[in-house]
Parts: C-alpha cells; structure tokens; sequence
C-alpha cells in the first residue's frame, strides 16, 4: 500500500509491485516512482546471489506543500495534461541517476546522513521529476483528500494484510471517525471483529477444502499467532482447527 508518493533506486535485487492483475519488477539499477493513495502490493526479493536493497524517496504531503511554496507558478502547467499511471518506470535519466548514485556511500550503517542533507535530497529528487516530465506537476501537488471507495470491497480485497483501522480509514479516503461511522452503514460488527471473522471463515475453507496445514493457514489469512488464531477458531467454530 502507498500512503505517500515514493521515488526508489534498486541497488541490489529486484522490487515488485503489483496492482491488480499488473506486475512490474524493477531491477538492479533501475528506478520508479509509485503514486500515493493506490492500492498496490510491494514486495522485496532477492536476485541471484544478492540481497534486495534499495533507496527509498518518500514525499509526505507536509513536504510537498512546503515545497510548493517554493515553486515559480508560470512553471505550472495552464492545464490538466495526460493521466499518470499508479507505477510508473522511470528510464534513464542523468539527474535521477546523479541523485541516487550521491547516496550509495550510505550504504554504509555507520555512516548516518544529516537531516538536512536528507531534506536537500528529498528536495532534488521533485526537481528531477518535474524536470522529465510536466505531468508530476498535477500529481506531486494535488493535496485534495484520495475519492471515499467502497469499504467492503477494500477489505474484501486486503482482509488478509497486516493493516490498523487507521491505515485501512486512509487507504479508503475516509478520516477514523467518518470510517467508523460509515462502516456501520455496512456492518453491525465493528471492524476489527469483522476482521477477525472474515479471516476465519478463510482459514475454516482453507483447512476443510484446500486440506491445508494450520501452520501454514493462521498466516496466510491474517494471523500473527498461531495460538491465538486456534483459540479464536475454536470460539468460532465449537472445535479445534486441527480438527
């Protein structure tokens, strides 16, 4: 899940990111930018004998509006241009590889960056995006709220990830409280109990029909423990996930 715009660099390994049925992997050397507010599955891997290893940009709103303060306005593109796609690759380029190629000696744990050298880069890495390509312009300083989207449908789609109530209230477009409130329109359970239930009923057809392990499902739908999870089953069902 992206909460904020992100710039990364594959040093080592490879990077996947998912959204929807679409897949990209960004590989050793390679850079991307991934939009906030989307609902996208990130996942770091290895690549033959090496490591992942990356360098992340994250641009927080709060930045960003500072930012914008200092931005020339005749710069600002006079209209809407083409719309953005949630991942989007980004080729060659000799300021973004100038940025990151600056930051690898960081690499090194005991070598710690200045707060503000890390301000200055989060500062060159927006200018290297607007200097590519103008359309960053209507997404690096679109500061409206992401659209409300259907809370049953998010949670059907993400019950099984380790989220708060909080992190699925933003990842809906909704503050906690008008979550709370809107999700009982839905539910007459409250949300974590849902949760927990939705999870269960998914193990309980993992394990019936699947004929998968206990070890193996508790994770796969959701749980941290798996003790926890077989009290919860049992409180549920009336008897043992191992039966």
């Amino acid at each position: 899940m992206a909460k904020n715009h992100v710039l990364l660099y594959v040093y080592s390994g490879e990077f996947m990111v998912e959204e929807g049925k679409k897949k990209t992997i960004i590989s050793k050397g390679e850079s991307v930018f991934i939009r906030r507010d989307n609902r996208v599955i990130m996942t770091k891997q290895p690549s033959t004998a090496e490591p992942f290893k990356g360098i992340f940009l994250i641009f927080k709103r709060q930045f960003l509006r500072d930012f914008f303060q200092t931005v020339n306005k005749k710069n600002l593109p006079s209209e809407r241009l083409k719309k953005m796609s949630s991942v989007v690759s980004i080729e060659n380029n000799a300021n973004v590889d100038s940025l990151f190629h600056s930051m690898l000696p960081y690499f090194n744990k005991t070598t710690i960056p200045p707060q503000e050298l890390m301000e200055l880069k989060l500062q060159e890495g927006v200018l290297s995006l607007l200097n590519m390509d103008k359309n960053f312009y209507q997404y690096l300083f679109d500061f409206s709220e992401p659209w409300k989207i259907d809370i049953m449908e998010f949670l059907e789609q993400n019950f099984t990830y380790e989220l708060s109530i909080e992190e699925i209230a933003a990842f809906t477009g909704r503050s906690l409280a008008t979550f709370k409130r809107d999700f009982k329109k839905v539910s007459p359970l409250p949300p974590q109990q849902w949760l927990i239930q939705r999870r269960l009923k998914k193990a309980y057809e993992k394990l019936r029909f699947e004929g998968k392990r206990v070890k193996d499902v508790y994770f796969e739908v959701g749980f941290k423990n798996q003790s926890h999870f077989s009290q919860a089953f049992k409180k549920q069902y009336g008897f043992s996930p191992s039966s």
